[in-house]
């Protein structure tokens, strides 16, 4: 077998590739996403689902293919894949049915994967993916259930299977419940490929159907990929990257295939079909098997499960407990609060953001736009900087919805509010608690402030001159030294009024 990386790794080759000839290619891209249900119970069996734990401690029978065992299927992951269905603009199959999937593989005890072939369970979809100055609508070829696999650990430094010593299954993912997604050959690029995934991922945490996480394998993502001349109509010989487990290595490894897709037939050589595994450290994709010819399942109906039939009822009873998902919401933040599309679209496009904001609004709903801004601002700036997420941070939301309003009603300034912001940020207090121990709260008072303006004023007569000779921006100067005198606690708008009063 012919690993064709060789050819990407000879400079002459990569150099010769510009953008010029970049463009004379079409890239095309269809994904398989598979994501873990967060059901309590496994697909066909009543072991509960379990992350981290003891490997084996939560295995039976069923999920271990031991003769005799009867599996039974899980209502509550049928709905959850009914809701996936129906947000992804599908339409349900009122009959469908399980088969097995036969094949061998060690992390599989019964040599059959149970899950669906010709009836799935939703079909004909679509997603609407949002990349700034258009939007890509990918097609979404059919969703369908079945059980996840169980785990290999490879005993080895890398913990890779090319390089260990040896391999111990571990059987406690084994019967999870398990949607697959797959997409038509649709997306036009890595970067589509990569937003396709943040958009299916959101829309998955709005369903809270599953906890999405990437690190911990309860969604992943395999790629298939081909390169074409724009002006052929003959398609490319493509080829499949398998369980990608973060959006960066999505784009990477789909990036990194088609330069090398692209170099082998500048080279005249032939792409071969392949399935290959992403290597994040060298930020390159390498030749797992060839895959010439399509896998002889030998599909039939589990004979074990008897058919699902679900009628219209049940259909509207799942559709109505869908609640709005982000293009909705996206929406809603225009209409309803004034938000900018820019603004909307960043707020609904992040579900832990969109929780937090729609927390503080409960708090404080006067000024939408003063706690946007803090999110989008200092907020994310913070989170990025420590890389955690929102739902990490020791700010609570009614906290950020407090300092909002702290400032709205004058008890503070923008500038005290930002080392407000920093205390509650690193210490998780509430801003009033800070404010007070401190003793931060804006100065208001006309009465008090006057006797330091006029101060001000006495001791800066050239900024008066020039005030009053037209050079109006001379004020500042003035402002500065009395909001330096209060140590930045003055109100600088009733300073910036009660100047002007007493220099005309």
């Amino acid at each position: 077998m012919e690993d064709n990386t060789k050819n990407l790794e000879n400079s002459n080759n990569s150099e010769r590739i510009g953008n010029a000839e970049e463009e004379c290619f079409e890239t095309i891209i269809g994904l398989e996403t598979h994501v873990e249900l967060s059901t309590r119970t496994k697909m066909f069996c009543g072991c509960r689902l379990s992350f981290g734990e003891k490997p084996n401690s939560n295995t039976c029978p069923v999920c271990l293919g031991h003769p005799g065992s009867l599996p039974v299927v899980n209502k509550k992951a049928v709905e959850y894949a009914m809701k996936i269905a129906l947000a992804l603009n599908c339409r349900i199959n009122k009959h469908t049915i399980f088969h097995r999937k036969n094949y061998f593989y060690p992390d599989m005890t019964k040599n059959y994967q149970i899950s669906q072939f010709n009836l799935p369970i939703g079909i004909g979809g679509y997603v609407d993916v949002n990349m700034g100055d258009y939007t890509r609508r990918v097609g979404i070829t059919r969703v369908h259930m079945e059980e996840d696999a169980g785990k290999l650990v490879h005993s080895g430094t890398t913990g890779r299977i090319s390089e260990a010593d040896y391999s111990i299954g571990d059987f406690n993912r084994a019967g999870t419940p398990l949607i697959e997604i797959v997409t038509e050959p649709e997306i036009k690029s890595p970067l589509e490929a990569k937003q396709y995934m943040i958009t299916l991922r959101n829309i998955l945490l709005y369903l809270d159907v599953s906890d999405c996480s990437m690190e911990e394998g309860s969604l992943r993502c395999d790629a298939n990929i081909s390169v074409k001349l724009k002006d052929s109509e003959k398609l490319g010989t493509r080829a499949e990257i398998k369980n990608l487990n973060s959006f960066k290595f999505i784009q990477k490894a789909l990036e990194f295939e088609v330069s090398r897709h692209i170099s082998v037939i500048n080279s005249g050589k032939k792409v071969i079909q392949q399935t290959r595994h992403y290597d994040d450290k060298t930020q390159s994709t390498k030749a797992l098997r060839s895959k010439e010819e399509a896998h002889d399942y030998r599909y039939f109906p589990d004979p074990d499960l008897v058919p699902i039939d679900i009628d219209e009822s049940w259909i509207e009873k799942i559709r109505d407990s869908i609640p709005e998902l982000p293009n909705q919401k996206e929406k809603r933040y225009r209409d309803k609060f004034g938000l900018s599309d820019y603004d909307s679209s960043l707020l609904s496009g992040d579900f832990g953001i969109s929780d937090y904001f729609e927390k503080a609004l409960k708090a404080y709903d006067a000024n939408p736009k003063g706690i946007c801004n803090w999110l989008m601002g200092d907020f994310s700036a913070f989170l990025n900087k420590d890389q955690i997420s929102i739902n990490d941070s020791k700010i609570r939301p009614e906290h950020l919805a407090g300092l909002v309003k702290l400032i709205d009603d004058g008890k503070i300034s923008s500038k005290i509010a930002k080392s407000v912001f920093e205390e509650m940020y690193f210490k998780g207090s509430d801003p009033d608690e800070i404010i007070k121990e401190k003793g931060l709260e804006q100065i208001s008072d006309e009465g008090e402030l006057e006797s330091i303006v006029e101060e001000a004023i006495k001791n800066n007569p050239d900024a008066v001159s020039q005030y009053r000779a037209g050079k109006v921006k001379a004020i500042g100067f003035i402002v500065g030294q009395v909001m330096q005198k209060t140590k930045g606690k003055a109100n600088p708008a009733l300073v910036n009024e009660i100047i002007i009063k007493k220099l005309s």
